[in-house]
C-alpha cells in the first residue's frame, strides 16, 4: 500500500487530488456519481461578500483543446454559504475549501473574517485574479504591490490556511508568487483560467457577452506546467497545480514539476467520475515505479 496522505502547509490532505473551484459547483451536486469524500479536498465555487448575478449570456463557450468562460462569479454571498450551504457540507469526511473573491481588499477581509466561524472550513482560497475597482479595475493579482497587500491584510484577519490562487495574466508569476509568501500565504494555487476570446465568424460578433474570457482545459496545460515548475522552484510553500488536468498521467506531471497537491477543473465537466479515476491512477503509478509515498515524486523532474 502506497501513502496518498500530502500536507499543504497546516491543511492535511488523504490524498493530493482536489477540484477547482466553478467547476465542482459546492461538491454535493457530483454525489450521485462518486463519493465526494474520496476526494483530497473540495474548493467550492467562487464566493463573495455580497450576491452577484454574473455576467449576460452568452458566458461560455467550447474551443479547440478547451474551454471560455464568463461566467461572472455568480453567487448568492457569503451570508447565504454560511446559512444554507454550510451545513449540508459539515459531515463530508474532507477539506472542504472556500474560494474567495471580491472587488475591494475590504471585501476580501470581511469575507474571510465572516468564514472564521466555520469549524468544519479549514481553509480558503484567495482568487486575486479579480479587478480593484478602487484601482481603476487592474486585477489585484497583476501587481506585486497589490498582491502583496490583499494578502497580508486578509492574513491579519483569517486564522486557518490561506492559498492564494495566481493569475497566468502577468510577466512574471514567480514574482508575484514571492509577494505573496512573503505577506503570509501558507500556499499558493496556479494556475486561473488564461485570458482568450473567440469570435463567430458569421455574425461578426464575439462568441461572449464579455467578448474576453478565460480560457481553460487541455489548451493551457503546457503553460500552467512551466508556470509550476518555475514557482515550485522560487518558493518555500507549497504549489498546488491546476490547468488542463484530464487524467492522472496529466496530475503526475505537474507533481514532478514540484506541486504538493493538483486541482482538476474542465475535466469534470466531461466525466464526473474523473476525480477518483486519477486517485486511483496515482496509487497505480507509484506503485509500478516503486513509491511508497506520493511525496517521493514532489518535484522528482530529472533535467
Amino acid at each position: 500500500m502506497v501513502d496518498l496522505k500530502v500536507d499543504v502547509g497546516k491543511l492535511h490532505l488523504k490524498n493530493p487530488v482536489m477540484t477547482a473551484s466553478g467547476t465542482f459547483g459546492y461538491g454535493m451536486e457530483y454525489s450521485d456519481f462518486i463519493d465526494i469524500s474520496r476526494i483530497g479536498g473540495i474548493i467550492v465555487k467562487g464566493t463573495t461578500l455580497r450576491k452577484r448575478e454574473g455576467n449576460p449570456y452568452p458566458r461560455m463557450k467550447e474551443t479547440a483543446s478547451g474551454m471560455l468562460n464568463a461566467v461572472g462569479l455568480q453567487n448568492k454571498g457569503v451570508d447565504h454559504f454560511i446559512e444554507h450551504i454550510y451545513p449540508q457540507l459539515t459531515n463530508v469526511d474532507t477539506n472542504i475549501i472556500v474560494n474567495v473573491s471580491g472587488s475591494t481588499i475590504e471585501e476580501y477581509v470581511e469575507t474571510a473574517e465572516k468564514l472564521n466561524i466555520l469549524e468544519k472550513i479549514p481553509a480558503i482560497e484567495l482568487n486575486i485574479s479579480c479587478p480593484n475597482v478602487k484601482e481603476g479595475g487592474m486585477l489585484f493579482g497583476t501587481s506585486c504591490t497589490a498582491a502583496k497587500e490583499v494578502v497580508a491584510k486578509v492574513r491579519r484577519a483569517y486564522k486557518n490556511v490561506l492559498i492564494v490562487k495566481l493569475s497566468p495574466n502577468v510577466t512574471n508569476i514567480s514574482e508575484i508568487a514571492q509577494a505573496v509568501e512573503e505577506a503570509g500565504a501558507d500556499a499558493i494555487s496556479l494556475i486561473n483560467t488564461v485570458l482568450g476570446m473567440a469570435i463567430d465568424a458569421e455574425t461578426r460578433k464575439p462568441c461572449l457577452s464579455t467578448v474576453t474570457g478565460g480560457l481553460s482545459g487541455p489548451a493551457i496545460k503546457p503553460l500552467a506546467l512551466r508556470m509550476v515548475w518555475e514557482t515550485a522552484r522560487d518558493v518555500k510553500i507549497p504549489v498546488i497545480g491546476i490547468g488542463g488536468i484530464m487524467n492522472a498521467a496529466d496530475a503526475i506531471e505537474f507533481m514532478l514539476a514540484g506541486a504538493s497537491a493538483v486541482q482538476v477543473g474542465t475535466a469534470n465537466f466531461i466525466d464526473p467520475t474523473v476525480t477518483i479515476k486519477i486517485i486511483e491512477g496515482i496509487e497505480d503509478y507509484l506503485n509500478r515505479h516503486g513509491y511508497t509515498s506520493v511525496s517521493d515524486i514532489v518535484g522528482a523532474l530529472e533535467t
